[in-house]
């Protein structure tokens, strides 16, 4: 993507949910936000109900999200107002937990924000399925739910896709050889890289239901301290340089809030900004630079074309078709 064609926004890097959706009404649209209870899911479901949408909070733990439900009310109240707010159980590890989400979902879906996701498991797990742990909830799930829901994509005739991806992709190409490291050693970064490539190949895949109103977006967050850090553990994180010695937090210049760092994901999911906009991948709330090789090693961010090579995303999108049929 050259510089002349990629999409700018006049927010900054740190910009909050708040500033980039301002000034724009969601009433009498529907919304489904995955892992919607937590971290930047929660400030995801703020801004979007806050501008009048009907938000559900697709979650492993409903009764544990009731709480956010009661907060966010409580907080909207105090507003103009804004649109209900609800959960409902999902485990995008388990595919007939996603069936049967599908299944149960009645009438258009206008934004569907595939924001849940597991980060660096230690051990290699397997799903029911037989699926690495990381694929299966990062991507092999959320593209089980956005295919089940594609009748009612459709039928909102203006439908956003929006994808949390991670700076992770950069380094790790999708492995159709050995997927689910059946063969090859388990390395959890790795694991966690190749999920979140495949879920920016989902969006330049998802080209194909353009012609359905349909578009999708991928965006990278940013560095967040939120709960998917969990199987992270100290000296880990003290290495990457996000705790000090006592554990406390390092805030660096990139070092974002809950509310600025689902800034990108709102900003794709009601923006009038990028309209019509579909297959690209965001970061601090632009449209990210193609990197590529080892000359851009160097670079702070940016999209690897590996992400973003349509035969790939149609090989991937064919093998995903076929392992949750």
């Amino acid at each position: 993507m050259s510089d002349q064609n990629r999409v700018t926004t006049p927010f900054h890097s740190h910009a909050t949910t708040h500033e980039v959706i301002d000034g724009v009404d969601l009433t009498g649209r529907r919304a489904l936000v995955t892992g919607g209870g937590s971290g930047i899911g929660v400030e995801t479901v703020r801004a979007l109900a806050a501008a009048g949408a009907d938000v559900t909070i697709a979650t492993r733990n409903p009764a544990a999200a009731e709480s956010v439900v009661r907060d966010l009310a409580r907080d909207l109240a105090r507003g103009p107002g804004g649109g209900p707010v609800r959960t409902a159980a999902l485990d995008l590890s388990d595919l007939e937990s996603v069936r049967a989400f599908a299944a149960s979902w009645r009438g258009p879906l206008d934004i569907l924000v595939a924001n849940a996701g597991v980060m660096a498991l230690p051990e290699r797990q397997v799903t029911a399925d037989g699926w690495e742990m990381q694929l299966a909830t990062n991507y092999l799930g959320h593209f089980a739910l956005t295919s089940g829901l594609h009748g009612n994509l459709k039928e909102s005739g203006s439908a956003r896709l929006v994808v949390v991806s991670s700076g992770a992709h950069r380094d790790v190409p999708f492995d159709f050889e050995d997927p689910h490291f059946e063969r090859r050693a388990y390395d959890r970064w790795a694991a966690y890289g190749q999920s979140k490539t495949a879920d920016v190949l989902l969006c330049v895949g998802a080209r194909i239901w353009a012609g359905d109103g349909i578009t999708a977006n991928a965006l990278n967050p940013g560095w967040i301290s939120t709960n998917l850090q969990r199987h992270v553990d100290q000296d880990t994180m003290r290495a990457m340089g996000a705790i000090d010695a006592d554990g406390e937090i390092i805030k660096t210049p990139y070092y974002k809030t809950p509310a600025q760092g689902a800034a990108t994901s709102v900003l794709l999911a009601a923006s009038p900004l990028v309209k019509g906009v579909t297959g690209r991948y965001f970061e601090d709330n632009q449209e990210a630079p193609v990197v590529t090789g080892a000359e851009d090693e160097q670079i702070v961010g940016g999209v690897a074309a590996h992400a973003l090579d349509t035969e790939a995303a149609d090989r991937l999108w064919e093998y995903a078709s076929a392992v949750v049929r």
